[in-house]
């Protein structure tokens, strides 16, 4: 059987622009003001962070806004050393997922603060660790610079 195709290797840079609606210019604002924000169930009273629409368990509309914590803990972790598309800052860096104080999910973000060389010294599940914040906000999810052990 003869081979009737070849495979071309090619780069799509595909950028665009995207409404983040009402909860997350909230939440996005929040961060612009030095300040993570939540919102509670009125239901079950999980508070999510992100901010989201609807409760995922209950299915109904958030209720009030708080700030949360700026600390918590990680839950998981990966070291990225590939580069790959839409990457956050160049490689090596270490993603978590990251449950702050009073909060009832995850979310995804950067640790940092530290030599990469002590990494397994410093990063275990249960790690305690805290907002490091850029100087220059912009009301993206990048205002937090990382999350630093403490």
């Amino acid at each position: 059987m003869t081979k009737n195709y070849s495979t071309l290797r090619h780069t799509v840079w595909l950028p665009y622009n995207f409404a983040v609606g009402p909860v997350f210019f909230r939440f996005y604002e929040g961060l612009k003001e030095g300040k993570i924000l939540g919102n509670q169930c009125p239901k079950c009273k999980k508070t999510l962070v992100p901010a989201r629409t609807f409760c995922p368990s209950c299915y109904v509309d958030m209720g009030d806004w708080k700030e949360v914590s700026q600390e918590g803990a990680i839950v998981s972790w990966t070291v990225a050393n590939k580069p790959f598309s839409g990457m956050p800052i160049d490689p090596p860096f270490i993603a978590a997922l990251i449950r702050l104080d009073g909060t009832d999910c995850s979310f995804l973000h950067l640790v940092g603060g530290f030599d990469t060389d002590t990494l397994n010294r410093k990063i275990k599940k249960g790690t305690r660790v805290r907002a490091f914040w850029s100087t220059e906000k912009k009301g993206h999810l990048m205002d937090i610079q990382y999350f630093r052990p403490t």
